[in-house]
């Protein structure tokens, strides 16, 4: 019996992608800009009233123009994208045909809200189907509980936590789980071949989703990279951090610069495992 170790090396490189979510309030274009200068790997679109990210030939441009593959799109199912493409399954099938169409396999979605009781009672089976008409990946992402007077409120159907859940694919979002109190690295292990897509970012746990730099908060968002580069994850990591306050020229960048290098940097260590002679 042996102590040694030897690292688990996942041979594939693992892209590390930028939200456009991540230049806000800045445009798609400049996220298409700012991740070919940074030299990131793709871009993942998110859906908003914004006429670009709605017009797939407007993006295929720009994929084209920067050498950006668009690696997934995010469907408006946010609280702020409500007005945007009309009903849930609507925005569920429009985000799957511009994926089809701008020639990328993943799209990602949050539960349902509460109040939109019809569409959740049918959400598992329908993002199953769905995904199966489109030849889609449809993660599901992690959402956390939201707290009013200081009581916990059931806002998202079937559950914020996709663990447990009957979910094909899953998107794992850092600052998600750190306003949950969740454990990103014991999360990341249980869902095991369910997770397809990673939005990289960080939380202090104060209950607000403060997207930040990876690293400065409280997640194990290192050890969480090192697992991923050793078990053969074959999705993208996502940079998904928030600018918003960027204040100086060249501080947005530098940030995001930043989470590039801690994505490469951690996915490039895989975990060491032991080996028993």
């Amino acid at each position: 019996m042996s102590n040694d170790v030897e690292p688990e090396v996942n041979d594939r490189q693992i892209p590390v992608a930028l939200s456009s979510a991540s230049v806000y309030p800045l445009s798609v274009h400049d996220a298409f800009a700012v991740a070919q200068d940074l030299g990131y790997e793709g871009v993942e679109v998110m859906v908003t009233n914004n006429a670009v990210s709605q017009n797939p030939d407007a993006l295929i441009q720009l994929s084209h123009r920067y050498h950006q593959e668009i690696v997934s799109i995010h469907a408006p199912t946010l609280l702020l994208t409500q007005q945007v493409w009309g009903t849930a399954w609507n925005k569920i099938e429009k985000s799957c045909q511009m994926a089809a169409d701008v020639g990328c396999d993943t799209v990602v979605v949050h539960p349902p809200f509460r109040w939109q009781s019809n569409y959740a009672e049918n959400f598992v089976e329908g993002v199953r189907e769905i995904a199966a008409m489109y030849q889609v990946h449809i993660a599901v992402e992690n959402m956390y509980p939201w707290r009013v007077r200081g009581r916990e409120a059931v806002a998202y159907l079937p559950h914020w936590d996709p663990l447990g859940q009957d979910y094909d694919d899953v998107t794992w979002d850092f600052s998600h789980a750190a306003t949950a109190g969740a454990n990103s690295l014991e999360a990341i292990k249980a869902l095991g071949s369910k997770l397809r897509h990673v939005h990289l970012t960080d939380g202090s746990g104060s209950g607000k989703d403060e997207h930040l730099v990876p690293g400065t908060g409280t997640q194990q968002c290192a050890d969480a990279l090192q697992h991923l580069a050793s078990s053969g994850f074959d999705g993208v990591v996502v940079a998904e951090i928030s600018t918003r306050k960027a204040k100086v020229a060249g501080e947005r960048e530098e940030m995001l610069a930043e989470t590039l290098r801690f994505a490469r940097q951690h996915l490039s260590v895989p975990l060491l495992r032991s080996v028993d002679n």
